[in-house]
This record gives C-alpha cells, structure tokens and sequence, in this order.
C-alpha cells in the first residue's frame, strides 16, 4: 500500500485527506494539533494521526523518509524546507502555493533524484492555469490564436450566507486576505504595461458582470505579466489576473489601509488600551471629542459614509479592550475573524472566471469559461474541495505513475491538467463554456 504523508489538518484538508484514503492509500496526518487531524481520518482503517511541530525538522525527516509522497498544506514559508528534505530523501512532493525562486531553484536537484515537486495545484493557483491551459490549447490547435485573456477568481459567502457588512466571510486566514491585500500587481492592457502599487491595490478595480453569479468588483491579483510565457500567450496584448468580491470591498479595505489597519509592524504600545485609544493612535491625535467624525476627517470621507459604518460595525470606534496582539494588522485580523468568520451553517461560494478573445483568419471570437462551486450543506466548503481536491488527484496521479514529468512544476502540461479536470468534472467541480461571436 502506497504511503502519503499530509503535512496540516486545516480548513482545506478534509477533502483531500478523505479523496486518499477513499482511493486505499495510507494516508499520516501529521499537524501541530493532533486532534484536528484525528478528526480527518475517523472511520479508516488506513488513516493515521501524528502530532508534528514543523520546526521539528528531525520528526519531519523521519515521517517524509517513511512516505512515498508528501503532501504539503502548511503555510508556504516552510515549502522549500520540505522539498530539500523530499530531495534528500527521492519523495514526490506536491503544494498548492505559488512558486518561490528559492523553489525553483530546486528544479535540477528534483530532476537528479527522479522525482516531481508539483505547485500550485490548489484553486488559484491551481485549476486556473489547469482550464486556462486547456481552451488556450484547443484555440491554437484549432488554428486561432489567444489575443486577450483575463481571469478572475474568488472565494465568498454564498448569496444566502451573505448576512454580514464587508460582503465577506472568512473561509480561511484573515491574515492571508490581508497580507494579499499588500501586494503590488502588475497586467498589461493593449500591449501597455500597468503598474499598481500596494498603497493603490483597493483603489484601481471594475465592476464586472458574471453570467449565473452577479456583478462583482474585480482587482488587479499580484503580477499577470509571467502568463505570457507561462501559459504561451506570444499574441496576446492584453493578459490580467484579478480578484473577485462583492460591491463595496475595495472601498472599505481602501480607507483601512490608508488608516493604517494593514500596518504588520512590531509595537509595544497595543496592550491593555480600547479600540478607541487604537483609532487615536492612528489618526495621531492625543484625544478626540468625536473619534467617529475624527477619523472620517482623517480619511477624507462623510462622517456617514458606509465605509465608517462598516468600521463602526466591526467595533472599531468601542471602548473594548483590543485583543492581545503585536501589531495593528493582527488586531484588524483578530476582529476580522471575531465578526466575519463562517458560521457552521454558512454555505461558501468560489467564482472563476476566464474570458478570452480569440483571432482566426476569418473569424474573431470571446469565449468565457465560468466555475461556481457553493459549499455542501453539512459538509465540505467550496473553498475546500477546489483547493485540496486537485492536488490529491495529481496526487494519485503521481503514485500511479500517471505523471512522467521530473523536476519543480506547476500543472500547465496536458498530462496533468487533462486528467486533474476530468476527475474534478466527476466530482462535480465543473466550467460552464460560452463561445460568442465577435464583429
């Protein structure tokens, strides 16, 4: 019986941890808190709990050494750690994170020892390049050629779930959505490259019409540029990634940066003080007859404006003690979590979104490709299933000797791509496609 070693028992864990074990694989779950991953394997005979602190570094050595492939769904920052180890050793490792330099770096050492380290295998990144890949293929093959391609993608509360201000429920780490909320991007529209700096993230989106979901805000999503080559779009002059959320959140996040909610920055000055004392801070004012109306004065906005109705709501104005935290964005994180996390009968929404326009000799085409995925009543989240399920499927793929490919990848080769989406098609994680024609 192959062995799989899955490092973390999260969020997105479960569907990935019970597709293994479904498939008879011997699947260790090895996380910082056991019980979440007792939870995982209940009921199988072939699943094993292991308690593992990943600074552990001779525990993590022995458990990849006992493994034929690892499985890596701890935050990214120990990637790279992991595959030296899975090199040292000949395993197979897969991730569902953006590749790092440091990553990439491995690609010669992976080859030497004959095995594949797949990233990005998750949602986005993950099933985006997977059915970006596969109609790019099919347009060029066909004789056409990718002149514009735009994606998006986004994770939500479900339209009935969709109960809170923000428009958002958290379905996974605040802190990611915030520290993502700090990246540059980068596209290029008409054979111009655009530049958006972090402070300008939330300043620069559109308003974007998605047939079957609704109408959304959309912003520039980290740096599209490497597509071109990645995804071999030579003519394309128009290649943008974007983030989907509802109406009213670039706004919001806008003014939480400006007012310094982003801010990571270790300070000693946040313990025992109310989250009034906080906003003074901010606005750097020694005290304030009206901090509602100060604070508004500060961001350059109506006292009344929904933006500080929303800060307002989440209890930024109150005289409650702010959590015990080392930086400002941990308090904004904290309080995130406290008013926006899914309840447990909440339901998910995921959102991918590609439109490409396409030129043949004789005809001008758009197509738009559209994944809506909603949580499962009792039970997995959309989030979930779209992240972990390809990366076990490429997973098996790996053990079944299905991928030849060697050396550090992500899955743009249609021997993974193909099969990973037709097994995710199955599984009821589906594209609905449309083919207009264009004058």
């Amino acid at each position: 019986m192959k062995k799989i070693l899955v490092l973390g028992a999260g969020l997105v864990s479960r569907p990935l941890v019970v597709y293994l074990l479904n498939r008879k694989y011997s699947v260790t779950v090895a996380s910082r808190t056991v019980s979440k991953a007792n939870a995982l394997i209940e009921g199988f005979a072939n699943g094993k709990a292991i308690e593992l602190n990943v600074h552990n570094t001779e525990q993590l050595q022995q458990l990849i050494q006992e493994c034929d492939l690892t499985i890596s769904l701890v935050p990214y920052t120990y990637h790279v750690q992991i595959a030296e180890l899975c090199i040292k050793h000949g395993k197979h490792l897969i991730t569902t994170s953006y590749v790092s330099p440091a990553m990439r770096a491995l690609n010669e050492q992976a080859i030497h020892k004959d095995i594949c380290i797949l990233n990005e295998i998750g949602l986005d990144p993950g099933i985006d390049h997977m059915s970006a890949m596969q109609i790019i293929n099919r347009v060029e093959k066909s004789g056409g050629k990718v002149t514009s391609f735009k994606s998006y993608c986004g994770g939500l509360p479900s339209k009935t779930s969709n109960t809170r201000p923000l428009g958002y429920k958290f379905s996974w780490s605040p802190r990611g959505v915030v520290m993502a909320g700090k990246n540059t991007g980068q596209f290029m529209e008409n054979d111009k490259i655009i530049f958006i700096p972090g402070s300008d993230l939330f300043k620069y989106y559109e308003i974007i019409d998605i047939e079957g979901a609704g109408t959304f805000e959309a912003y520039t999503n980290r740096d599209a540029l490497p597509y071109k080559d990645l995804y071999g779009l030579h003519d394309a002059s128009t290649i943008f990634r974007g983030t989907i959320r509802n109406i009213g959140w670039c706004y919001t996040m806008k003014k939480a940066r400006d007012l310094g909610l982003f801010n990571d920055e270790q300070r000693a000055d946040l313990k025992g003080i109310t989250f009034h004392d906080l906003m003074l801070k901010l606005i750097d004012q020694p005290d304030s007859y009206d901090i509602i109306e100060d604070t508004a004065y500060f961001l350059n906005v109506d006292k009344h404006a929904t933006v500080i109705k929303n800060f307002e709501w989440l209890g930024l104005f109150s005289n409650n003690l702010v959590p015990v935290a080392d930086s400002v964005m941990d308090v904004f994180c904290e309080i995130l979590l406290s008013k926006l996390s899914m309840e447990e009968d909440d339901l998910d929404l995921i959102i991918l979104y590609h439109r490409f326009i396409n030129e043949y000799k004789n005809k001008k085409e758009l197509i738009t490709s559209i994944l809506i995925d909603t949580g499962i009543p009792n039970g997995d989240s959309a989030m979930s299933r779209t992240v972990s399920l390809p990366a076990a499927i490429a997973a098996a793929m790996l053990l079944e000797n299905k991928i030849k490919i060697r050396g550090v990848h992500i899955p743009v080769q249609s021997e993974i791509y193909n099969p990973v989406l037709q097994e995710l098609s199955h599984l009821g994680i589906n594209f609905k496609e449309k083919t207009t024609a264009l004058v």
